[in-house]
């Protein structure tokens, strides 16, 4: 993929990043930007060149809508998670899907292996654990967390599709120097 789409999704990433984590959202004007910086782009490259990555950025925003779509018609992941997926096929194209979406789910899956771990430890007092909870939400930091949140919870997908973008991305940079 060209490297002004390559800055957008690097820009997107760590926006959703930041986001993710800390307000458990996926804002919808970052990706209205994104979309629409490398739609702008991708029409000012056809009028001069040719239409391929125009279809190709199209194919890559159609495989990441079908293939989460039904996790989220499933309730089982948030809309932005969807469309932040989506966004990055259009991106970086259909190709950086696969490593994206396997980088995201094994960190989902190791953030919850730890959050059911932790939970088991809760229940043995003797390793401290629940002081160490204690401290943390009851912390100005954590109580500003969660009015941000709004209640939302959840792990943060899209955080860690947003990792394993830019994780693809740096891999991809590497191997073709």
């Amino acid at each position: 993929m060209p490297q002004f789409l390559q800055a957008v999704a690097v820009l997107l990433c760590l926006l959703v990043i930041v986001g993710d984590f800390y307000q458990r959202r996926v804002r919808n004007q970052w990706l209205v930007a994104a979309l629409l910086l490398g739609l702008g782009w991708l029409i000012w490259f056809w009028t001069r060149q040719t239409a391929v990555p125009l279809v190709t950025a199209m194919m890559g925003l159609a495989i990441g809508l079908a293939v989460l779509l039904p996790f989220y018609i499933g309730g089982l992941m948030g809309a932005g998670d969807v469309k932040f997926f989506a966004t990055l096929g259009f991106l970086l194209g259909g190709k950086a899907l696969l490593p994206i979406w396997i980088i995201g789910s094994l960190l989902g899956g190791v953030h919850a292996v730890v959050i059911l771990v932790s939970r088991y430890l809760m229940g043995y007092p003797g390793l401290g654990f629940a002081g160490l909870q204690i401290r943390v939400t009851e912390s100005r930091l954590w109580q500003h967390v969660l009015v941000a949140r709004n209640g939302r919870k959840g792990l943060p997908y899209a955080a860690y599709m947003a990792i394993g973008g830019l994780s693809t991305m740096f891999f991809t940079t590497l191997t073709h120097w």
